[in-house]
Parts: C-alpha cells; structure tokens; sequence
C-alpha cells in the first residue's frame, strides 16, 4: 500500500539533514504519524539514537504506537513504544517512542540534553495544547544552547505554516499533497437550539440515505449520552459506540475498530476523534459545529468548560476524517453564513489556561523571565502573575525561585495544587490522611460517579467508593468508579504507600481540599442558605435544599465560576476551629458611626473571609490615631467643631500664601488639610477616642501649629483678623481664599478723620471698604477713601441726612469727629 507522504521523504529527508527545525504540513490519511516515524528511524544521520514523538492525546499516543509496531510485525514496546501518564510500555530495544507532550516535558526535567535522542516529532501541532507549547519551547532552547545537532519536526494537517514558520525564523516547510478522498459538504443549519436533538434527527436522516459507518462530533460525554439516549428510543440499523478521552480504554478501541460482526457504525465522539486516529469504516462526517474547551479566569482562579463554536481549521480537520478511506460526505449543522463568519483557527490554550503547571517547568528549567524563550504564542502576563501568586501560596517557589517542594511536586504528574495536597499529607505520615488525600485526588480528576441531585458533598462519594473497593453495591456510575480506582492504585504506587479505605472524618476531607483549592475557602452568607462567599471574594451557591446548606463553612472542590454567581459542584464541610491555624492575624481598628468612637477588634482571615472576631483589649495608638485621622479625612473639618474663626484664620493664610509665593506659606484649603491630617492633627489626638473628645479641642491652637514660629508671629503683622478705625472701633476684616483683597465693612461714620484706605500685607494691599448707613445698609463702596471724601461724600451726605435726620452729618470729614453710636444733630 503506497502513502502520499512518501512521496516527499527525499525532500523532507534532505531538509531535516540541512536544518535544524523542518514543518511538514500532511493531510489527514497521508501517513505522517505511522508510516513517516518507521522511515525516518531508518535514515542513518538519525540512527543510532532514540525518535521521539509526541501525540497530544493519550489514546492517540497508544493507538499510533500499536499501529507502527503491527506494521513491524512486532509486539509494542520492542522497536516502537509508548509513554502516557501512569502508563509505560518501552524496553532497552525501543528506537521510537509516542508520548504525549507531558511526558516529553518529564524527560527534558530529568536529562536537559536528551542525549540519546536525535529528532522530537510534534504531531498534531494544529491542537496548540499548553504542554505542546511549553515542550516547544524548551526544546528550542535546548537545539539552540546544547544539541545543536537534535533535530525537530512540527507536522499537522490544518496548520497556519506561515506564520509558525515565520515565529521560528524562517524554517523551511514541506508539503505533502495527500490522498485525501473528495468529501462533499452539506449545510443542513440547525431545526432547534438542542444540540442533542439536531444531531439525532440528522443521524437518522443519513442512515436512511447513505452507507458506511458514521463518525459525530458533539462537545462532550453529556450530549454523547443525550444523543445515544434518543438514537436508542427506536430501532435504528446501526450499533452505537461512544469515543472520549474519559471513557475506559477498552471502550476506546471498540469504537476505532471495525464491528467484530460486520455491523454498520455510528461513534458518538468528542473533538478527541480529530486527531491521528483512523476510525476504520467512516464515510460519513456529523458536525454539531460545538467543542468544549477549558476557559481560565486570571482574575478569580476559576477554570470553566465552555461550549463554543468550532474554528474554520477544527471543521475542516473533522470533514476531513470522512475522506480518510474513500468519498465520504460531511453534514454540518449549521449554515453556511456561519460557516463564513467562523474563526480561521482554534485559539492556543496558552492564551485561556491556568499558567501555574507552566511556571512551575520554567522555574525547574532555570528560566526567570518567560521572554528568555522562544514562544509561538507568548503567555499572558496577567495569567504568569496568578501562576506566581499561587504557587508561592502553595510554597513551590519562595521569592520566584522553585522551592524543594516545588521541585516535588514536578515528580508528580499532576497539577501543583493536587500535588501539594499529595504532599501535605505524605508529611503528615498518617495512612489515613494519606489514603484520603489519593481518593480525593482520584475523584477530583476523574468524572463524578453520582447522577445529578446527590448533593455536593466530596465526603459522601469519598464514602460511596471505598464502600464499593469493599464489594458493597451503591447508586453509582461503575465505569467511573473503575476509572477512579486505577487512579487510586496509580497513585498508591507512585507514593509507595497502601491505600486504606476505612471511615475518614469529614473535617480531614475539607483541610486537604482547602491545600488544593485554598482560595475556595467557603463561608455561608446567613443560616442554611445556599449561598456561600469565597476566600478570593467571589460568591458561589449549591443546588438548593443541598444536604450542606447546614454547613456554615465550606472547601470547594468543584465549581463553575460563571458570569455571576458560581455553581457549586462538590464540596466538604470544614470546621472553624481547623481553620484558625491556618488563618492569618490582623489588629482591625476602626471608627464606629453608631457609637462614636474608634473600636478595634482582633480577626482571624483567610482571603476576604473573617473566621473570627473580638474586641481589642488594648488599642495601639498609631492605629487608634489613623482610625480618628481617617474618620476627619472623610467627614471634613466640621467634624472637629470648625467655625467661623477658623474660616477667617485659613483665609488669612491662603492670602499671604497668594501675595507672598516666596515665603513658603502653607495651603490650609480644606482638601490639603484633609489629605495631610496625619502630619498636621495626629501630634495633638493624645489618648481621644470619642467624637467628644474631639470637639473639646483647642482647634484654632492645632491650626496655629501648621504655621512656623515666624509665620506665627507676622500673621496678625501682615494679616490682621481686625483693623482699628478712628472711633475706636477694631472692625474685622474678610479675607478670601483666592487671594482678593480683604473687606472691611464699617459704618461712615466711625471713619470721620481717616484720610487712607486701611493696608494689609505691609501696606502693599489695600481693603475694600463697604461704608454703611447707620442702619448698617451699604452706601458705597470704595478701594481709595481719600477720592471719596473729596468727590462722593457729599452727595452721599444729602441721601443721609433725609434718611437719617437725626444724626450728624458734618460739610467736613475731615475733621468731624468719628463716633461709634448715633450722634445728635445740634
């Protein structure tokens, strides 16, 4: 059987020997992930050492491995093997190893140098996933520093190969034709919004028209069970299989492989199905046009599965699996309008995943700044910030540097937040705690094996699964259990401990969920309701009349963050008292508006949740002081009995602040004030407390102490509060902040005989006199007095005495005698 990749060896051979790095772009059925791997072994500037290649699935890892080793003619393991997680299948004659990209990152932490490999082959680069990325990069680093003669190849069917070529300095591309089969593509839109009913009623429309097998695309387990559900209503002339990457391996492989009976096929397969594998038989593609994908949330920590619209590049790569064997057709469930508006390629998890398993690699590898590597996509600073944040929680990096439990927890193929609960309790050399902390660990990356409405609480199917590894029969999903029980042993032989499936507190279940997930600390809002506050200061609620809403305290192991209040999944209650030890101390000092006064109060916190709180019994005075500064920032002076005589004190300064710039007057405006009360009014607080206590201060003496001594001393000099007039009278002066010339108003006739406009500022700023009647009614207003006397008073004069017949109105100021009172016309 000839394969079109073939027909390119030579030219990709001669670029692999002349470049370090090479991309071949292949269509799907080319032969790039089997028959390519035994022939590139084969060439003698390879030979001698390991091929290395990397599968980002696990299913596809073992399926590609078992196909090479059939084509040898050899059991796997021998010439070709593979290594997945908890899953290794090599021996000392393995020349070809199929991993997936996390194990590639494993062997790179172990052996930098890879000194017994000669090429890395990155299959299904298209796909983008993080450890993909991240194994890239370091591998770039290592051709470019150490091996410069290890040999890399990026393949894929619907790569953008331009702009991978261009990110990694023009390295050459090689593109194989294919033989993909013509596949004809019908739009048939969708009947309704249910994704399970459309793709139902369009399997059956297809079986009735068209041959062969069937290959559907849903985003998850639960559609795949909702459609296989439906299909299994009525009798249809098909056995349907389902194909996940959850589902036991056995179960995979049925679903690959031809029907042992001949029988004709539908697989129900999530986008796990896009990959390297050959579904044998299919000539017949349904898209749903969904994926579910893992969103991240740098801000609150959440990761949520979304359902989403497929890329332009996902669509084309699952019409292609129609093509794989002969013609084939692929009905899309959409039109052709969104066909049009689709987005040209799926975005890199980079760019929407939790950073920390990330970070935590780079920090192993030496790196201190993501920019010190090559990236095809670089990763999100905001999401690099939350890693480092987490991590230096979980105590794997201290100060930026990876920790020896930072390093740890990397021989733990697992997230760092599992890992460190796995750790924690190994610390703890206690079998039960232990023990717990696997089936946690187990359950938590396994799907969930209670139906829906069996409550979120983590203890019960804690509970539910070692009853189970007893022999007991209990209301659970049995494949998930397995599924959950293979982990555990994993993990048991991983830790080199027995797992022990006796009865555990549930208070040790929510401490070692809180090590996982420490910023999902979780406090009821009011008694037994559904809502509960996080540490990170989200809110999330349970399903209501949940068994847990007794709880007042929670750890979440489960939840959906959503766009408003989360989801809450699963949990464990948590007691108060286990929660102090890991609490954190504060003093909180305060001013109480009902009482008025500073209180304090001693908490206990994690995150924004208080565990505890009680009165201080001592106060410190510089957080008593602040709490009183602060309450006068926010009130505003009147609230230490501001008056009218110290508006006039803070006019006065402002004005020699604006007719002096060069004598360093103080701005005494009420926000500077408010701004600057530690400076200013916190020497003078003593013991206060009480509002009181406030106002009893001597404020016009506090205010005095802004000014220096000098200032002290010329302020009544140069900006007197009054100015004495001819009749004896000291009349105030009204100063303004902005700088005019004060106001004095004052009655005509105590200033008989004063031939000048009273001056401020040393005699360089003249009032502006109001003259008044005696009734105290203004009758002019003047900046030149003399000018006054001379010209004005004498009209001014007529007016008054027809107004004011009764006192005396002298021909001549000048020399009339000022009097305070009214003075008798003789």
């Amino acid at each position: 059987m000839s394969y079109p990749v073939l027909e390119i060896l030579k030219e990709l051979t001669e670029a692999l020997e002349n470049n370090a790095t090479v991309i071949l772009q292949a269509p799907p059925g080319a032969g790039k992930s089997t028959i390519l791997p035994l022939r590139l072994k084969e060439l003698p500037f390879l030979s001698g050492k390991k091929i290395i290649m990397l599968e980002p699935r696990r299913l596809a890892a073992k399926s590609i491995a078992q196909r090479m080793s059939s084509l040898l003619a050899e059991e796997v393991g021998h010439s070709v093997g593979y290594r997945v997680r908890f899953d290794t299948c090599v021996s000392e004659n393995t020349c070809l190893e199929v991993v997936t990209d996390g194990i590639l990152i494993r062997m790179l932490q172990q052996d930098n140098t890879l000194e017994d490999v000669s090429l890395v082959v990155f299959d299904e680069f298209h796909e983008r996933s993080l450890s993909a990325d991240l194994a890239l990069a370091l591998t770039l680093q290592l051709q470019q520093v150490l091996r410069p003669d290890l040999k890399l190849l990026i393949m894929s069917a619907t790569l953008d190969t331009e702009t991978l070529s261009a990110s990694l300095g023009k390295v050459p591309v090689i593109r194989s034709e294919g033989r993909q089969y013509p596949v004809e593509l019908s739009y048939l839109g969708e009947r309704d919004q249910n994704i399970a009913n459309n793709t139902a009623h369009a399997i059956r429309s297809s079986l009735r028209r068209n041959d062969g097998d069937l290959l559907v695309f849903l985003p998850g387990a639960g559609e795949i069970s909702r459609v296989a559900s439906i299909l299994g209503e009525e009798e249809i002339p098909a056995e349907v299989y389902s194909l996940y990457g959850d589902l036991p391996y056995k179960k995979q492989q049925e679903a690959i492989l031809p029907h042992p009976l001949g029988k004709r096929k539908i697989v129900l397969a999530t986008s796990i199905a896009e990959t390297s594998l050959t579904i044998e038989g299919i000539k017949i593609v349904i898209d749903s046009g969904y994926a579910r994908v893992p969103r991240y949330d740098p801000r609150s920590g959440f990761t949520r599965l979304e359902t989403i619209r497929v890329s332009k590049d996902a669509a084309d790569q699952r019409a292609g699996r129609a093509g794989r064997l002969g013609p084939g057709i692929c009905f899309r469930l959409w039109t052709q309008t969104v066909q049009t508006n689709l987005i040209a390629n799926r975005v890199p998890e980079i760019l929407e995943a939790d950073l920390a398993p990330l970070l935590l690699e780079l920090k192993e590898w030496g790196v201190k700044d993501v920019n010190e590597l090559t990236w095809i996509t670089m990763p999100p600073a905001g999401a690099i910030s939350q890693a480092s944040e987490l991590l230096h929680d979980i105590e794997a990096l201290r100060e930026g540097v990876i920790t020896r439990k930072g390093r740890s927890m990397l021989k733990l193929p697992t997230h760092p937040r599992i890992a460190h609960m796995l750790l924690e309790a190994i610390e703890s050399d206690d079998n039960m705690i232990i023990s717990t902390a696997i089936a946690i660990a187990s359950l938590l990356e396994e799907r969930d094996p209670l139906p829906r409405g069996k409550g979120a609480d983590l203890s019960l199917r804690v509970e539910i699964f070692n009853r189970w590894i007893q022999g007991e029969r209990v209301d659970a999903d049995p494949s998930s259990l397995e599924k959950i029980r293979k982990l555990s042993d994993a993990w048991a032989r991983l830790l080199k401990v027995k797992y022990n499936t006796s009865h555990v507190l549930d208070t040790v279940i929510g401490k070692l969920i809180l090590s996982v997930y420490p910023e999902r600390l979780a406090k009821q809002t009011e008694a037994f309701s559904p809502r509960f506050k996080l540490a990170n200061g989200r809110t999330a609620r349970l399903p209501e009349h949940d068994p847990l809403m007794k709880e007042r305290w929670l750890a979440v192991a489960h939840l959906d963050a959503g766009q408003g209040e989360g989801k809450i999944f699963t949990a464990a209650p948590v007691s108060e008292d286990d929660l102090i030890p890991m609490s954190e101390r504060r003093e909180t000092v305060r001013w109480d508006d009902e009482r008025e006064q500073v209180v304090g109060r001693e908490e206990r916190f994690i995150g924004s949740l208080t565990i505890t709180s009680k009165p201080l019994a001592f106060i410190d005075d510089q957080l008593r002081i602040k709490a009183l500064c602060d309450v006068v920032a926010k009130s505003g002076l009147k609230f230490l009995g501001w008056e009218e005589s110290h508006q006039l004190w803070q006019a006065r300064v402002l004005s020699l602040r604006h007719w002096r710039p060069n004598d360093s007057w103080p701005d005494v405006r009420e926000e500077a004030l408010l701004s600057s009360t530690e400076n200013w009014l916190a020497p003078f607080l003593g013991q206060s407390r009480k509002a009181s206590e406030l106002q009893k201060m001597d404020l016009y003496a506090i205010l005095q102490s802004i000014l220096s001594w000098e200032q002290q001393r010329q302020l009544d000099a140069l900006a007197p509060s009054r100015i004495e007039v001819p009749s004896g009278s000291m009349i105030r002066l009204q100063y303004f902040n902005d700088g005019r010339p004060p106001v004095m108003e004052v009655r005509l006739q105590e200033v008989f005989g004063l031939a000048d406009t009273p001056t401020v500022n040393e005699g360089k700023m003249k009032t502006i006199l109001h003259l008044l009647s005696p009734g105290y009614k203004p009758v002019q207003v003047t900046q030149d007095l003399k000018s006054f006397w001379n010209n004005t008073y004498a009209e001014v004069r007529k007016e008054l005495r027809t107004r004011y017949p009764r006192h005396s109105w002298p021909d001549d100021p000048w020399t009339a005698q000022a009097v305070r009172g009214a003075k008798r016309r003789s």
